[in-house]
C-alpha cells in the first residue's frame, strides 16, 4: 500500500462513537511530522505520498513526499479528531460553510488505488468547462483561451474567443493551467 499509514486497534463496544476520516490542514512541510504524533497518540491516520525524482546539483534521487501537500488524513471520532488539533503543526480541520468536511471511506481507497497503480500521479487544480486556461508546456506555451469541451485525458477543445474559432488540441492536463 502506498502512503503512510497507522492502524490503532480499537476497542469494540456498543457505545464508541461512530469513526469518520477528515482531512487535517497542517504547516507547510509538516505532514509526516504530525502523523508521527498522530501514531503516537494512537490516532488513525493516512498519508498519501508520491514518489518523486529531485535534482540538486550533484544527484539525483527518488523521494516521497505528500500527494496533497499540507494535508494528510485522520480516521477518528469527534473526540479524538479535537485531539488531532492540537498536534504541534496541525492547523484544522478542512470545513465547509463551518462543519467538518467528512472524507468518504471510498474516497481514501479510491487514493490508496490510485497510488499503487500510478505512484507518480501528479495533483492540480480541478478543471472545469469554461474555465480559462493557459497552455504552460510544450509548443503552445502561452496559448489562452476557454476551455469548452474535454474529450478522454489528453484533448481538450480551447476556445480562442477574439477570433471565436475553437481548437482541438492534444494536450496532457498537466500541461495546463487554470487562469484565475
Amino acid at each position: 500500500m502506498t502512503g503512510k499509514e497507522s492502524t490503532v486497534e480499537r476497542p469494540v463496544n456498543g457505545s464508541e462513537p461512530k469513526m469518520a476520516w477528515y482531512a487535517l490542514y497542517t504547516r507547510p512541510r509538516h505532514e509526516k511530522t504530525v502523523r508521527d504524533q498522530l501514531t503516537e497518540k494512537r490516532i488513525e491516520t493516512y498519508l498519501p505520498l508520491r514518489r518523486v525524482l529531485r535534482l540538486w546539483s550533484d544527484r539525483k534521487k527518488w523521494v516521497e513526499e505528500p500527494l496533497f501537500r499540507s494535508y494528510l488524513f485522520v480516521h477518528t471520532h469527534e473526540e479524538a479528531r479535537l485531539m488531532a488539533l492540537r498536534t504541534p503543526g496541525a492547523i484544522r480541520v478542512v470545513s465547509f460553510q463551518g462543519r467538518p468536511a467528512k472524507v468518504r471511506d471510498e474516497e481514501i481507497e479510491n487514493i490508496r488505488w490510485i497510488l499503487k497503480e500510478i505512484p507518480d500521479v501528479e495533483t492540480g487544480d480541478p478543471v472545469r468547462l469554461g474555465d480559462r486556461v493557459e497552455v504552460i508546456r510544450g509548443p503552445l506555451s502561452g496559448l489562452q483561451g476557454r476551455l469548452i469541451q474535454v474529450h478522454g485525458s489528453h484533448r481538450l477543445v480551447v476556445l480562442i474567443e477574439s477570433i471565436r474559432q475553437a481548437l482541438h488540441i492534444n494536450v496532457g492536463r498537466e500541461d495546463i493551467r487554470v487562469i484565475h
